[in-house]
């Protein structure tokens, strides 16, 4: 069928978000525009429209894979507990820091990519879209051999700083050696969802960590029951399932006929668009590694208590991981809503979908954490049988759980904020608290106050109640500012 050039701009501008394109952009990406016809768009403009169905509409599936692909090392610890011993399970929650300082760091670099993509999306820049794409798939598959070289050289130094006790030291190894082997099928996965999520498509990626984390479960029960593979057989279990995820994910962004598409021959790193991508995306990840590898510290401090504390501390954290679920897909649907509305230019509807996500997001969180203070024995029981084990456990869930509210302003502030382009501040904001507020205190409690598992597990909520005042005055102080500017 021949199709004119003008044409194409027509059927481009019908199918896509109801907007207006920048023309030059699209005259110039015929290639890009052909790819829109006759498909049926995946993509969310979030740009018009009630903004409470719109947030809620794009978290609810986020919060869905978020809690499948948590799953993964929870279901290794829940069998891994049972099943192996408790200082298997020590291991496993040990390895978790390390694992973060590589993902979260990565992470960075995803969250730098989806705004810049939604920035371009939500201004109609189709072209520069498609750019971005090519320069974040390009650079993903960089930073996974860097990321696997320097986790594997890195693993037993970083194991005898935190004073990892002998008991669970080689377990620990071997857990953390196999998962960074194939951390690769994880990080490429987060940067196509990532990629997805920009454009207002979260239902795919669910729908892969649906499959991926049935085949986790069933893999996990494989290797360790059936193999009696132990804690290396939970570590295979899991690299394999994210390297299907991987694959799903690299196959829908090659196969679309959307502008979001990737194509190995056309692999490129565009050096503005890089340069707008690492603008965004190094601060937030200088402040997710290095509030993880603070934690590293938290995680020393926890392991001077023994194997059993060590236990508990990390059933805590599965839990706690699951409480952060609304606030975490809250926050990423926040960058989404105001990345698309910044660059369409919507100043005000960006602040109102902000002060929606916090109050959404807060709601849910007081249902679960109030939940899990009250069955926190049984939920703790699911990861071991040993009485010391659930004792720690439920100490922890019990001092800290209602505190996590605080992290409701934390991190959707801070994904809204990394929306608008401004990184930095959260970034600031949460080294100060997470990291500097959390370490004093950590310090002076262990050496002057009183050495003892709860006060060393209350260091998180002392950093979270910090983080949550400087932030909420930072963004009302910012809207006030932007206010004033847009009415003078």
């Amino acid at each position: 069928m021949f199709v004119s050039e003008q044409t194409e701009i027509r059927i481009c501008l019908d199918t896509g978000p109801n907007r207006d394109y920048d023309v030059r952009s699209l005259m110039n990406g015929k290639r890009a525009m052909r790819m829109r016809l006759g498909a049926k768009s995946r993509t969310k403009d979030m740009t018009g429209g009630a903004i409470v169905p719109l947030l809620v509409g794009f978290a609810l599936p986020l919060m869905l894979g978020n809690a499948f692909q948590m799953l993964y090392n929870t279901v290794d610890s829940i069998i891994v507990g049972n099943y192996v011993s408790k200082q298997a399970l020590a291991a496993i929650g040990s390895t978790t820091l390390i694992v973060n300082i590589l993902v979260f760091f990565f992470a960075g670099f995803s969250i730098g990519a989806g705004v810049v993509i939604g920035q371009y999306f939500g201004a109609g820049k189709m072209e520069d879209l498609h750019r971005a794409v090519e320069t974040a798939m390009t650079m993903a598959f960089v930073l996974c051999i860097v990321f696997t070289a320097v986790g594997i050289l890195t693993v037993d130094p970083l194991l005898r700083f935190m004073a990892t006790p002998e008991d669970v030291f080689a377990d620990a190894g071997v857990y953390l050696r196999i998962y960074i082997g194939g951390i690769s099928g994880l990080l490429i996965y987060n940067m196509g969802s990532g990629i997805l999520r920009a454009v207002g498509d979260s239902v795919r990626p669910l729908q892969f960590l649906i499959l991926t984390s049935i085949l986790n479960i069933v893999l996990d029960l494989f290797f360790i029951l059936v193999l009696h593979a132990g804690i290396a057989g939970a570590a295979i279990a899991t690299i394999l399932s994210q390297l299907v995820s991987a694959v799903l994910i690299l196959r829908l962004l090659t196969r679309t006929q959307e502008v979001y598409r990737f194509s190995w021959r056309e692999m490129q790193v565009d050096g503005p668009i890089l340069r707008n991508i690492v603008a965004v995306g190094l601060p937030a990840a200088i402040q997710s590694v290095i509030t993880a590898f603070s934690n590293i510290f938290v995680q020393s401090y926890i392991n001077f208590f023994g194997s059993d504390c060590m236990a508990g501390w990390s059933s805590y954290n599965k839990l706690d991981s699951f409480i952060f679920l609304p606030m975490q897909s809250m926050a990423m649907s926040a960058t989404t809503f105001v990345s698309q509305n910044i660059g369409a230019g919507k100043e005000k509807r960006a602040d109102q979908g902000t002060l929606w996500a916090v109050a959404l997001s807060a709601a849910v969180t007081a249902v679960i954490a109030a939940l899990l203070w009250l069955f926190a024995p049984d939920a703790v029981r699911l990861f071991s049988p040993d009485a010391e084990v659930i004792r720690y456990g439920v100490l922890f869930i019990r001092t800290n759980v209602f505190f996590l509210l605080c992290n409701c302003i934390n991190h959707v502030l801070a994904g809204a904020l990394r929306g608008r382009g401004d990184s930095r501040a959260p970034m600031v904001i949460m080294l100060a608290t997470f990291v500097g507020v959390r370490q004093v205190y950590l310090y002076v409690i262990t050496r002057f106050v009183r050495n003892t598992a709860k006060l060393v597990g209350f260091g998180y909520p002392v950093g979270w109640l910090c983080c949550s005042v400087i932030e909420l005055s930072y963004f009302f102080l910012t809207q006030r500012k932007r206010r004033i500017r847009l009415s003078a």
